[in-house]
């Protein structure tokens, strides 16, 4: 299990920190010797074009005759191929594949009933009982639905009748409460009857069919508990605990599933077992990326956060890890103000910076709410109230509104939500897209963005010239498995919609087209402007990186991305918005500068 790895590079002074890293030279070195591997035994034959995300662990150990030594082990996530026993990798945490282990027997025994359940389910006779019963149903709403019209009718004559301002006897009156008493006793009967039919389905298939759903999510929790519980992970203190437990104290939850399979508490478990220190660590993806998720090709990807945050915390504890590179100030400019009134600000946001303040792990960083809230040049008589109308990432930079009062902040959200501004990002890619024709010409003398004080007028703007752009129609979903990021679910996620033009594209030795080994992606660049339709979280992003968009991620993403820049080459060019008060148009002009 352990590998030799002969290099000169040294070993750095702390643990990677592996939510957020770059890889440490000595990682490299290690998954370049795994890569080799892979591509020379055709082991992702066994996955059938999927790809996989493999790990690499340096170590440090002590050989027979007392001298330090270092090697590295290797470790994919979950299974390969269906299986977790292949040589070259270190094993699970736990093995729940044995054939005749308590897991594979439960599974098997859960997989059982579902055949009967399946059985049920489609059975001619019950399929026949659910649909007059779920017809009866729909007669007995539509009756209810058509006499709660009637009800609504009379009350309002009997309402009219009473503001008429003829007067009204008093077995006119009385008559008018019996009618209001008959009705809504006759609609009270007709619902109570409606809730009965619904709940009176006693076709023997259903009632086997309901005990069986209930013993299959019994026995499915109790084996996931057994299954967790015998999750047994080591850290460097040498303290042990099982996922239940890590999970109650970190989510107050229990674990996801998948829990402990993923490549970096496998890596640290095996080093711990074998009194092995951990050095440095990396994971890279390799293959095909998937449908939802963005992945690419021997590009390093961070520990996903809903699986092994809580266990990672436990099981690095006794090791000097690096420190969180998103907790220290990642901006070296400040905000530029290009329009301010009592109402509202727009600014010019630098890459780095947040909109508004984080969560605990973007702490160190100020805000450009913080920013000008604390700016004593910018202080009005409103000046106790200042959010941002809408937001950017903080690798991104460009034009953004902030919303002096509350008022101004409800009317600039009403537009921001029914899409009626107008909004232009100009984007580099790494690689060239499939549309590869660019529809317009760069415009090197974008004029100077507006000032202060300055007249608006929707003059020479972009307005998306829609006969020349391409979209794309990618719906998005939070990945609950791996926040920040985003995912894109065809069934539930968000309708997200970018429009498109390519502008430039400087093409470089190209060499994207060869299989999955371990030569890397070309170093062509494309400039592109992108107006999006929606405004989902990451939509740019995810739209430019997935496979069924773009195809190329933007050149510095640190999430979506191959490679890595001085910054994200994502910035909010244009701006068309209504005066939240005045109603006046206001239109801002940012140029990126991004030059190929």
């Amino acid at each position: 299990m352990l590998h030799a790895l002969s290099t000169s590079v040294p070993s750095p002074r702390q643990f990677t920190y592996p939510f957020c890293y770059d890889v440490d030279p000595l990682a490299e070195a290690a998954s370049e010797e795994l890569q080799h591997y892979i591509a020379t035994t055709g082991l992702m034959s066994a996955e059938k074009g999927c790809g996989k995300m493999f790990g690499v662990l340096v170590v440090e150990y002590k050989d027979e005759e007392g001298a330090l030594q270092r090697g590295f082990l290797a470790a994919y996530s979950g299974l390969l191929g269906g299986r977790n026993d292949w040589q070259y990798f270190v094993p699970p945490v736990f093995d729940a594949q044995q054939p005749d282990g308590h897991f594979k027997r439960t599974e098997r025994e859960i997989s059982a009933i579902n055949r009967e359940i399946s059985a049920i389910e489609h059975d001619p006779q019950y399929m026949q009982s659910v649909a007059q019963h779920e017809e009866m149903t729909k007669r007995l709403q539509a009756e209810v639905e058509a006499f709660k019209v009637e009800v609504d009718a009379a009350k309002a004559r009997r309402d009219a009748r009473r503001k008429s301002g003829e007067p009204l006897s008093e077995e006119e009156q009385a008559e008018m409460v019996r009618e209001s008493q008959f009705m809504k006793a006759e609609l009270r009967r007709r619902r109570k009857a409606m809730e009965q039919a619904e709940s009176a389905f006693h076709n023997p298939h259903a009632t086997l069919l309901k005990s069986l759903q209930r013993k299959r999510k019994q026995m499915s929790d109790e084996l996931q508990r057994w299954l967790f519980a015998a999750y047994r992970m080591l850290n460097a203190k040498g303290e042990e605990r099982d996922l239940i437990d890590i999970f109650r104290e970190y989510t107050h939850a229990m674990p996801p599933a998948g829990a402990g399979d993923c490549c970096a508490p496998k890596l640290l478990q095996y080093a711990y077992q074998h009194r092995l220190r951990p050095v440095c660590m990396a994971e890279f993806w390799w293959g095909e990326s998937p449908a939802s998720e963005i992945r690419h090709h021997l590009h390093y990807y961070p520990a996903c956060r809903s699986k092994c945050l809580p266990i990672l915390t436990h099981m690095l504890k006794g090791l000097d890890v690096a420190p969180n590179p998103l907790a220290q100030k990642r901006h070296t400019v400040e905000p530029r103000v290009l329009y301010a009134d009592e109402y509202i600000l727009v600014v010019d946001k630098p890459a780095g910076m947040l909109s508004v303040p984080g969560k605990a792990d973007d702490s160190a960083s100020v805000s450009v709410e913080e920013y000008f809230a604390n700016n004593s040049k910018l202080k009005t008589q409103n000046s106790k109230f200042l959010k941002a109308a809408h937001r950017l990432d903080m690798d991104t930079s460009g034009l953004l509104v902030l919303a002096r009062t509350e008022q101004a902040y409800v009317e600039l959200q009403r537009q921001f939500a029914s899409r009626e501004t107008v909004k232009r990002y100009e984007a580099v890619l790494s690689g060239v897209p499939k549309h590869t024709t660019p529809h317009s010409t760069f415009r090197s003398d974008v004029p100077e963005p507006i000032t202060q004080n300055s007249k608006f007028k929707i003059q020479n703007s972009s307005k998306q010239p829609d006969g020349c752009l391409e979209a794309i129609s990618l719906p998005l979903i939070a990945d609950i498995n791996d926040r920040p990021r985003q995912r894109v679910d065809m069934e539930h996620g968000k309708p997200a919609l970018t429009l498109y033009n390519i502008v430039e594209v400087r093409a470089a030795d190209a060499n994207t087209a060869v299989a999955y080994t371990t030569k890397k992606a070309d170093k062509s660049l494309t400039l592109v402007h992108l107006y999006p339709k929606t405004g989902r979280t990451h939509q740019l992003r995810v739209h430019c990186a997935h496979p069924q968009g773009l195809a190329c991620p933007i050149l510095g993403d640190p999430l979506y991305g191959t490679e890595r820049a001085d910054r994200m080459y994502l910035h909010a060019a244009e701006l068309t918005f209504r005066h939240p008060i005045t109603g006046e148009p206001m239109h801002f002009l940012s140029p990126s500068g991004f030059l190929l």
